[in-house]
This record gives structure tokens, C-alpha cells and sequence, in this order.
């Protein structure tokens, strides 16, 4: 028994590490060029992955460019998650090509300090655009890449925030709803796609010490610290425990 519980870890161990024929496996980071997106890219990198950056702003991704420059396996790709016809592009130039895990990171928070009677609707359908719609119309454009792969995962960056029992006190319309939603959309997701053996999660990477987290009164953990809870998060998921919102401690986050 013991000896069949250590063949186990071996073959899982090596699922991780490798793709088809030997080859090294494939992430895709939606909004790569900085924070947990950056941090992302980098670690997979390290671990030998081929990397799919995407940032909306290629140019101007100082990071991600030195890190392409010292890790060849990382592409820079350019993509505005809200951009239909720029999703369509990238499905074009990867056709045939396997993503392992397809990671939506891209996100924004809208307008800070929004209050009851004075919100901006033209930031909150931003927000939703980005949040919410984009991981669909980017999951549902790479679905082919993701099945053609040896791991077959879909992941979303989600938020506690999100998540509808813990509401306790009235802020965040936008963020929140947008994050809830896309809760939805990938759990919705995550059934209709079962049969073809792929799995869906979402990810809550907790407070991280980020550009979006900027002046939040809490203690943040460093995004190194933060991204590696997350991988070993996407390491563990498999078809019995898609559809799942899950914790960067390892536990469930009430919907």
C-alpha cells in the first residue's frame, strides 16, 4: 500500500512538471505585467513552464520584459481582456497549441470610496467588462488550447470579496458583484466543461501586497509569498473538485 501511495505521488508530482511527450507544460496569465500576474509568470517560469504573458500594455511592462529576457520560455502577448476582436487574436495565433492552465488573473477595483447615491455606472460596467466577462470570453476562446492539454485547467483569480456570506458591511458595489458573478460564471462553466475533463477553479489569493491592495489597513503578504499558496492551490486541482471556490490556504470560501 505504501508503495502504491508513493507511485501516486510520483505521477502527480510529474503531471506538474510535464506536458505531452515530454514536453514542458503551458500556463497563459492573463494580465501579466504586474502584481500577482507578474509574480505568476515569474514562478512558473522558474519551474521551467512555457509562460503565455498577456498584458494590455506590452511596452510599457518594464518587469515582465526582464523577466522574458532572462526565462526564454515566457511570451509576451498583447491583450485588452475586453477587446473581442483582441481575444480572437491570440485564439488564432496559439490554435493547436496546448495551455495546460489557462490562468484569468486580469482585474480591476473601479473608483474607490463609490458611495450609495453618487455611484458611476460607466466604471461599474468597466468593471463588470473586466471581471466578470473577460475570464468568460477568454476561457470560452481558448477552451480547444485547454482540452488539447495534459492538465486541462482553468483557473480564476477570484476574491473573498466575492463571496456573498461574508458581506457584513456595505462597500466595493462594483468589485464585489463583478467578483460574485464571475464566481458564477465559472462554476456554470466548470459543469458544462466536465465532460471533456477539464477543471475549473477559483482561487481567493487573499490580501497581497499589490498595486490594488495599495492603502488597505490590513497586513498584506508579499506576492512571492501569496503566488506560491496559489500554485500549489492549481497543483492539487483535479475533475473531482472542479467547480470549487477555494481558499490560497488550501480550504473552501463560502459562496
Amino acid at each position: 500500500m505504501q508503495h502504491l501511495k508513493s507511485l501516486c505521488a510520483t505521477l502527480v508530482l510529474a503531471a506538474m512538471t510535464t506536458s505531452h511527450a515530454g514536453e514542458a507544460p503551458t500556463v497563459l496569465i492573463t494580465g501579466a505585467n504586474r502584481g500577482i500576474g507578474l509574480e505568476l509568470a515569474r514562478q512558473y517560469a522558474e519551474r521551467g513552464w512555457h509562460v503565455i504573458a498577456t498584458a494590455r500594455r506590452p511596452a510599457a511592462a518594464s518587469a515582465l520584459i526582464q523577466l522574458a529576457a532572462a526565462h526564454p520560455a515566457v511570451a509576451i502577448e498583447p491583450l485588452d481582456v475586453t477587446d473581442a476582436a483582441g481575444i480572437a487574436a491570440l485564439a488564432a495565433k496559439y490554435r493547436g497549441q496546448p495551455i495546460d492552465v489557462l490562468i484569468n488573473n486580469a482585474g480591476i477595483t473601479g473608483k474607490r470610496g463609490q458611495r450609495l447615491g453618487s455611484l458611476d455606472y460607466d466604471d461599474y460596467r468597466r468593471v463588470l467588462e473586466t471581471n466578470t466577462i473577460a475570464p468568460l470570453r477568454v476561457s470560452e476562446a481558448l477552451l480547444a488550447n485547454v482540452e488539447a492539454s495534459a492538465q486541462r485547467k482553468i483557473v480564476t483569480i477570484s476574491s473573498s470579496e466575492g463571496s456573498i456570506a461574508q458581506v457584513n458591511s456595505p462597500r466595493g458595489y462594483a468589485y464585489r458583484s463583478s467578483k460574485a458573478a464571475v464566481n458564477m460564471l465559472m462554476r456554470n462553466l466548470a459543469f458544462d466543461v466536465a465532460a471533456r475533463g477539464i477543471t475549473v477553479a477559483l482561487v481567493n489569493p487573499g490580501p497581497v501586497d499589490t498595486d490594488m491592495m495599495k492603502g488597505v489597513p490590513m497586513p498584506l503578504q508579499k506576492p512571492a509569498d501569496a503566488v506560491a499558496k496559489v500554485i500549489a492551490v492549481v497543483d492539487r486541482l483535479t475533475p473531482d473538485t472542479t467547480g470549487r471556490f477555494w481558499d490560497y490556504q488550501g480550504g473552501e470560501v463560502p459562496w
